[in-house]
């Protein structure tokens, strides 16, 4: 293991939607990503999801509800809540998600990815 640089890392890639694994931890995985625009409404029927803002604001809909995440704030979604991230400007994230986790849960999309790249 090495000491890893969550700024360094977000240089490494462009991409939006697609988060890439830094790292893991008893069973769970560490998740960076870019995002911008809006995602799709999906949930995780076994699995919690937490959101961590790095850069920017992000916005979670839930169907009777909107949260707003400003940098440096989290926020857990409970399994089974569904929920849509929009970014309006681009916004860096980390994921904490479980290594069963399922990108869009069982939602398949054009966004949607099966595995998750390492950098």
């Amino acid at each position: 293991m090495s000491v890893i640089n969550i700024q360094e890392k977000f240089k490494l890639f462009q991409d939006l939607w697609s988060p890439k694994k830094v790292g893991q931890l008893n069973g769970q995985q560490i998740l960076l990503a870019k995002l911008k625009g809006e995602f799709v409404f999906h949930k995780h029927d076994n699995e919690d999801e937490l959101f961590m803002v790095i850069k920017g604001t992000l916005d979670i809909e839930f169907r009777d509800k909107t949260i707003t995440l400003n940098e440096g704030e989290f926020y857990i979604v409970p399994k089974g809540v569904e929920h849509k991230p929009i970014a309006k400007e681009e916004v860096h994230i980390v994921l904490f998600e479980p290594l069963s986790i399922k990108h869009t849960g069982d939602i398949i999309a054009d966004i949607t990815v099966d595995e998750y790249e390492s950098i």
